[in-house]
């Protein structure tokens, strides 16, 4: 009598399935995931266990516990920054009420003494940026979810190159997954150059390998020390604003100097020694203009760094606060609008208490799924009050939001599932007034190539295309 293999087989893969099934119940970081992966484990277990192993993880444990292994130099750094900024968070008026929380968030200080520029138009975003690396004496941090080898790409790897022969030290950290396009002889170049290129993994350790679904998509340049770049803006040609198949895109860089500048260099330390093992050594850790900082002079800032190894749901929090900050108005812009039950009641309440909610979207999709999502939340909104627009005149990349008079950040997250919980991203969260008006100027001008949508946008819709946004709701987990 031969041995059923198949139905053994069968019966092996159905048990494996409950017990994933099971660890999901118990592990998944949402109640939408967790009845997501619960069903397909059970259902599905032949197709849903390998998926699971790869997107599944709720938690990026393998970065919490080699820090800890390894950052007892970064320790003390991060000690003796924080004693030096200290100096900097004092203020005669009074903090805006976001600042406290997302500081405690954070992990870093809210610091006076900070100049900003705002960068809206690519093409100057990155003339500023390279004429900075041009100018770099010591050092150059850089890291990008995205660097490709294109017009820009090159010119950015030639900056890179020239500053590395010049004698500065130049360090290149780039998401594994976003860039896995750039070619061999792009890195190799720049290692003849001395360039110190790397590739930041999120599958380092054994225990790790399946973990794809956790991506940097943090955008940090810092330069001696004394100048720091983030913002939504990858290294490539489209953010130049040459036209695409989805028109110019539209993106949006901050410039700083002051204290925040060395916040922003903690965060790409503690990335560097994560895929190195060694933190970069001989950097510049006190702010150039001391004396203006402790006189409380310049914008106050906040660094918000946040990522799947957070003890908490840092960005997802983050932006529940902002919300209920707002009292008089909150605009935000975000390529990715795919957010849950608690971010839709957030925004409803605001609108029902006065504040003037807006939500700018692109109106082209470059992510089909993302796109159809968008639209199952226009009934909702509307319900409310809140304003969803749709950006027409090119493809909206920013990720930008304007709180009363004068709070604003720029900063990498979107308003999704993998921003609030599966990426590494990073926010400057800027309190002045004169910075907050020029956001302002810029986003009225962005809801002047805009149009404001209802949901009989999507009523109107064929049936076909309302079960795709319907289907693709259900898969706002893993969006």
């Amino acid at each position: 009598m031969s041995v059923p293999w198949v139905e053994i087989a069968g019966v092996v893969i159905n048990v494996a399935g409950w017990l994933h099934a099971a660890h999901a119940l118990m592990r998944a970081r949402t109640a939408e995931g967790t009845i997501a992966w619960v069903m397909c484990l059970i259902v599905l277990p032949f197709i849903a266990i390998p998926l699971y192993w790869v997107l599944g993880r709720s938690r990026f444990r393998g970065y919490v516990l080699a820090r800890r292994a390894k950052d007892g130099p970064l320790a003390t750094t991060f000690l003796e920054v924080l004693q030096t900024l200290a100096a900097c968070e004092h203020h005669e008026d009074p903090p805006h009420p976001l600042l406290r929380p997302s500081a405690k968030l954070s992990g870093l200080p809210v610091t006076t003494g900070n100049d900003l520029e705002l960068l809206a138009e690519g093409g100057q975003a990155f003339e500023r940026m390279f004429e900075d690396i041009g100018k770099a004496k010591f050092y150059v941090l850089v890291l990008f979810f995205i660097v490709k080898s294109d017009d820009v790409g090159q010119r950015f790897k030639e900056a890179l190159i020239e500053r590395a022969k010049a004698g500065v030290r130049v360090f290149l950290l780039f998401d594994e997954f976003g860039s896995r396009k750039l070619p061999e002889s792009y890195i190799e170049s720049l290692i003849e150059a001395g360039v110190r290129p790397i590739a930041f993994s999120t599958q380092l350790g054994k225990g790790n390998r399946f973990q794809i679904n956790f991506r940097n998509h943090r955008k940090i340049i810092v330069i001696d020390g004394h100048v720091a770049f983030s913002g939504g803006m990858n290294i490539g040609d489209e953010y130049t604003g040459v036209h695409t198949e989805l028109g110019v895109w539209r993106d949006t860089l901050v410039r700083i100097e002051g204290p925040a500048v060395q916040c922003m260099q903690l965060v790409f330390v503690e990335d560097w020694n994560w895929a190195t093992g060694a933190p970069p050594e001989d950097l510049i850790w006190e702010p150039p203009d001391l004396a203006r900082c402790k006189a409380g002079r310049g914008a106050r800032t906040l660094v918000l760094p946040t990522s799947p190894a957070d003890a908490l749901d840092s960005c997802h929090l983050f932006f529940l606060e902002a919300i209920a900050a707002a009292r008089r108005r909150i605009w935000i812009t975000s390529p990715y609008f795919v957010p849950d039950r608690a971010i839709v009641a957030a925004l409803q309440a605001a609108a029902v208490r006065g504040v003037d909610v807006r939500i700018l979207l692109p109106n082209d999709p470059d992510h089909l799924l993302v796109y159809l999502s968008s639209f199952s939340f226009l009934h909702e909104m509307d319900l409310a009050g809140v304003g969803v627009y749709r950006y027409e005149n090119g493809f909206l990349h920013q990720k930008v939001m304007l709180i009363d008079q004068e709070l604003a950040s720029v900063g990498t997250a979107n308003f999704d599932n993998r921003s609030f919980r599966l990426n590494f991203e990073i926010i400057t969260l800027v309190q002045d007034q004169a910075f907050a008006s020029e956001v302002e100027a810029m986003l009225d001008d962005d809801f002047s190539h805009s149009r404001q949508v209802t949901a009989r946008e999507y009523t109107q819709k064929p049936v076909w295309f309302r079960i795709g946004v319907r289907l693709a709701r259900l898969m706002t987990p893993i969006q």
